[in-house]
């Protein structure tokens, strides 16, 4: 039997065939196709892809390297000229002051962790740029790397603690490693070898792995290891043996500390005491090669100190409780410590100072730290009677590093920024319209005393509590004036004064409670202060720039 096939119909189906099985031959060939949908992926097309995946493959392990590095090389010679340390420092100097408060509200004590982890993320995302630069044209990428090498090194040698050209070798060594890195991975990106036409495949994964197995293992020798500057400093601190104080804290009473489950302690512990500072790298000193110079406008007779010529002089010990002008209402950037310190004003006094109501020409004490912050603080008010000092202790220890070791400055009633000058190196009489400070200088007030404020620590907003007796309590402080009465309000309803406990001093942070009968239902709580010069802190919120919050804090509990 014949069956006779219509050509009109087999043709189309053979041309077809012959189109796709033209297409497969040319694509195995690499010969460019035409038409709509159809492939043009060349081979030299897939090799640029290659190399420029594996150029920012090849950035990001010479980035690697070269931070890890640097990283060692700073942490056996000095920690704060790493280059992340020192860029991530010149970063916090040029940030404007409403973003910084911004960093501290979002991030509170972590402000300076999440910076670090952000110069990281960009240094990895410009590495990997590099390396793709580098996958085309090697010694470009690889001089892209010296460059930042060469920035490092430049915001090490400019920061203002730096001691010595000497601080920019971190960043050069880093960079050299992280330039030869890169040019060598990128080389075998390109080049063919032995089995392999391509690319010397076995080659570049031999130098990736030993890299990054070399990297971090100097990254954790970094963190592990300290420098010797490290150990020398931990070891000047374990051997400090403060003296008794010539002047001790009276006892606290014993009803300064209500037993109120969920309310602050009455003396913060120092690893629970609220840390703001712009120190990526905490500081570490020698106690036996500290020195305090005390010079400037009305300084009659200059000194260079000790930490023995402090040790030697009477000493006070006090309570003190410290805020943070960023803190916020409501917030936990304030702490209460015993204190154990060098009363500052006979000190000055013995160096021919005089505040200005006694004639004194200079009206600023500027305080200048290792790392190169500038307090200014008002010479009148440290010289007026209060508890101003050069604090050495902290709650019966040595101050922790990260506190100031061997030494940092206090003044009762001004909040930190200017007043509490940690790491403390100098001390310059000036005046106000001769100096502004370093956050002055960046938009705050010059002059800033604390503000009255009051905190609910316990319920927590959005609490849920069964209905009858809830125990609502929290502190409230007027550093240097103290704390006269608490009152609290529920909902819209009439103030109620709160149980205040004993007073410890008018420096220190006072607790309160209050009995509140809850019935069912969501309610709004909301306290206020009164300071012992009758003023009520105001009702109406502003933020901490310039000169400290105001407000009521309010929480919100829902009683079942």
């Amino acid at each position: 039997m014949h069956v006779r096939l219509n050509p009109r119909r087999v043709a189309p189906s053979m041309v077809g065939l012959t189109k796709l099985k033209g297409a497969a031959a040319c694509r195995e060939e690499g010969c460019p196709i035409s038409g709509a949908g159809e492939s043009r992926d060349t081979p030299e097309r897939r090799r640029t892809r290659r190399l420029r995946h594996l150029g920012a493959l090849s950035g990001l392990l010479a980035g690697y390297a070269a931070v890890a590095v640097a990283q060692l090389a700073a942490t056996v010679y000095r920690p704060e000229a790493s280059p992340v340390v020192a860029v991530g420092g010149a970063t916090i100097d040029r940030t404007p002051g409403w973003l910084k408060d911004w960093a501290i509200r979002h991030f509170g004590t972590h402000d300076k962790l999440v910076l670090q982890l952000g110069i990281l993320v960009v240094l990895a995302l410009l590495a990997m740029i590099l390396g793709v630069v580098a996958s085309r044209h090697r010694r470009a990428g690889s001089a892209g790397v010296l460059l930042f090498g060469a920035l490092g090194a430049l915001a090490a040698t400019t920061r203002p603690g730096s001691t010595s050209p000497v601080d920019a070798l971190p960043s050069v060594i880093g960079a050299l490693i992280g330039a030869w890195l890169l040019y060598a991975l990128t080389g075998r990106a390109a080049t063919p070898a032995l089995g392999d036409p391509d690319w010397d495949r076995r080659g570049f994964v031999k130098v990736a792995v030993g890299a990054a197995v070399i990297s971090t293992g100097a990254s954790l020798l970094a963190r592990s290891s300290g420098g010797l500057q490290q150990q020398n400093a931990v070891s000047s601190r374990d051997g400090v043996k403060l003296p008794a104080p010539a002047s001790p804290a009276r006892p606290t009473p014993a009803n300064s500390q209500l037993r109120i489950p969920g309310i602050s302690s009455f003396i913060t512990p120092n690893k629970s005491f609220y840390r703001i500072d712009t120190a990526l790298v905490v500081p570490m000193l020698d106690a036996a090669q500290w020195r305090l110079k005390i010079h400037g406008k009305g300084v009659t007779r200059p000194v260079t100190l000790t930490f023995d010529d402090l040790l030697r002089r009477p000493l006070i010990e006090r309570d003190i409780t410290m805020t943070c002008v960023s803190n916020e209402v409501g917030g936990s950037l304030v702490g209460n410590a015993r204190w154990i310190g060098v009363p500052l004003a006979p000190l000055l006094a013995e160096s021919g100072v005089r505040p200005p109501s006694k004639g004194g020409p200079a009206n600023q004490l500027v305080a200048r730290s290792v790392d190169g912050m500038t307090i200014g603080s008002p010479v009148e008010d440290v010289m007026d009677g209060r508890d101003a000092m050069l604090a050495l202790g902290m709650n019966g220890q040595p101050l922790p590093f990260k506190h100031g070791f061997p030494v940092r400055m206090l003044v009762p009633g001004l909040y930190g920024y200017v007043s509490a000058c940690k790491w403390i190196k100098d001390i310059e009489l000036t005046t106000f319209d001769a100096y502004d400070a370093y956050w002055v200088q960046r938009g705050w007030a010059q002059r800033a005393p604390i503000k009255t404020q009051s905190r609910i620590d316990t319920p927590k907003s959005f609490d849920h509590r069964k209905a009858g007796t809830v125990m609502v309590a929290g502190v409230a402080w007027a550093q240097h004036r103290g704390i006269e009465k608490v009152e609290v309000r529920v909902d819209d309803g009439p103030w109620q004064q709160a149980t205040l406990a004993a007073v410890d001093t008018s420096d220190t942070w006072r607790q309160w409670s209050y009995q509140w009968q809850a019935t069912h239902g969501k309610h709004h709580l909301t306290v206020r202060a009164t300071d012992d010069t009758g003023r009520t802190q105001p009702a109406k919120r502003t933020g901490p720039v310039p000169s400290g919050a105001t407000g009521w804090h309010s929480i919100e509990v829902e009683i079942d």
